[in-house]
Protein backbone atom coordinates (compact mmCIF):
# COMPACT_ATOMS: atom_id res chain seq x y z
CA UNK A 1 0.00 0.00 0.00
CA UNK A 2 1.19 3.22 -0.92
CA UNK A 3 -0.45 5.33 1.68
CA UNK A 4 1.15 3.21 4.53
CA UNK A 5 -2.15 1.49 5.17
CA UNK A 6 -3.20 -1.95 5.26
CA UNK A 7 -6.22 -3.78 3.63
CA UNK A 8 -5.76 -5.76 7.17
CA UNK A 9 -5.99 -2.95 9.26
CA UNK A 10 -9.55 -2.43 9.50
CA UNK A 11 -9.77 -6.09 10.90
CA UNK A 12 -9.92 -7.74 14.07
CA UNK A 13 -7.19 -9.83 15.96
CA UNK A 14 -8.71 -13.22 14.75
CA UNK A 15 -11.03 -12.92 11.02
CA UNK A 16 -12.73 -14.68 8.96
CA UNK A 17 -12.00 -16.47 5.46
CA UNK A 18 -14.41 -14.20 3.99
CA UNK A 19 -13.34 -11.02 6.01
CA UNK A 20 -9.69 -11.65 4.92
CA UNK A 21 -10.60 -12.59 1.10
CA UNK A 22 -12.33 -8.88 1.40
CA UNK A 23 -9.35 -7.05 2.63
CA UNK A 24 -6.99 -9.45 0.00
CA UNK A 25 -8.93 -8.74 -3.52
CA UNK A 26 -11.93 -6.54 -2.47
CA UNK A 27 -15.61 -7.42 -1.78
CA UNK A 28 -16.47 -7.63 -5.08
CA UNK A 29 -13.78 -10.70 -5.85
CA UNK A 30 -13.95 -12.35 -2.41
CA UNK A 31 -16.52 -14.87 -3.14
CA UNK A 32 -14.98 -16.12 -6.60
CA UNK A 33 -11.28 -15.69 -5.02
CA UNK A 34 -12.64 -17.93 -1.78
CA UNK A 35 -13.91 -21.20 -4.11
CA UNK A 36 -10.99 -20.95 -6.64
CA UNK A 37 -7.65 -19.70 -5.49
CA UNK A 38 -8.16 -19.63 -1.39
CA UNK A 39 -8.12 -23.57 -1.53
CA UNK A 40 -4.58 -23.22 -2.48
CA UNK A 41 -3.15 -20.42 -0.48
CA UNK A 42 -4.74 -22.42 2.83
CA UNK A 43 -2.32 -25.16 2.06
CA UNK A 44 1.09 -22.86 1.14
CA UNK A 45 3.39 -23.13 4.20
CA UNK A 46 3.64 -20.42 6.56
CA UNK A 47 -0.18 -19.11 5.64
CA UNK A 48 -1.77 -19.51 9.40
CA UNK A 49 -4.39 -22.26 10.63
CA UNK A 50 -7.60 -21.15 12.09
CA UNK A 51 -7.46 -20.56 15.59
CA UNK A 52 -10.49 -23.06 17.23
CA UNK A 53 -10.28 -21.03 20.10
CA UNK A 54 -11.02 -17.63 18.47
CA UNK A 55 -12.86 -19.12 15.22
CA UNK A 56 -10.70 -17.12 13.13
CA UNK A 57 -7.25 -17.05 11.38
CA UNK A 58 -4.95 -14.83 13.22
CA UNK A 59 -4.31 -11.36 11.14
CA UNK A 60 -1.38 -10.58 11.98
CA UNK A 61 0.51 -14.03 10.75
CA UNK A 62 -1.66 -13.40 7.72
CA UNK A 63 -0.37 -10.13 6.96
CA UNK A 64 2.99 -11.12 8.13
CA UNK A 65 2.42 -14.11 5.21
CA UNK A 66 1.58 -11.65 2.02
CA UNK A 67 4.40 -9.78 3.63
CA UNK A 68 6.56 -12.45 2.85
CA UNK A 69 4.66 -13.59 0.19
CA UNK A 70 4.86 -10.18 -1.95
CA UNK A 71 8.98 -9.30 -0.57
CA UNK A 72 7.67 -6.32 1.00
CA UNK A 73 10.76 -5.28 2.99
CA UNK A 74 10.18 -4.30 6.50
CA UNK A 75 10.19 -0.97 8.55
CA UNK A 76 13.71 0.71 9.01
CA UNK A 77 15.25 -1.54 6.03
CA UNK A 78 13.92 0.67 2.85
CA UNK A 79 16.86 2.87 0.74
CA UNK A 80 19.66 4.86 2.72
CA UNK A 81 18.98 7.72 4.03
CA UNK A 82 22.89 8.79 2.51
CA UNK A 83 24.69 8.44 4.92
CA UNK A 84 25.72 5.02 5.04
CA UNK A 85 27.55 6.11 1.22
CA UNK A 86 28.61 9.12 2.25
CA UNK A 87 32.22 7.97 2.06
CA UNK A 88 31.85 6.66 -1.04
CA UNK A 89 30.54 10.10 -2.24
CA UNK A 90 33.71 12.07 -0.49
CA UNK A 91 36.00 9.10 -2.35
CA UNK A 92 34.67 9.56 -6.08
CA UNK A 93 35.59 13.27 -5.98
CA UNK A 94 38.67 13.27 -4.85
CA UNK A 95 39.42 10.92 -7.69
CA UNK A 96 38.07 13.19 -10.07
Amino acid sequence: MISGSSPFDGLPMFASDQDIAVAIVGKKAAGDWLKTRFPAIEKAPGFPKVDPLHGGRPVPLVKLFYDTYLHVPKAGRGMPDGEENEGAWKRSRQKA
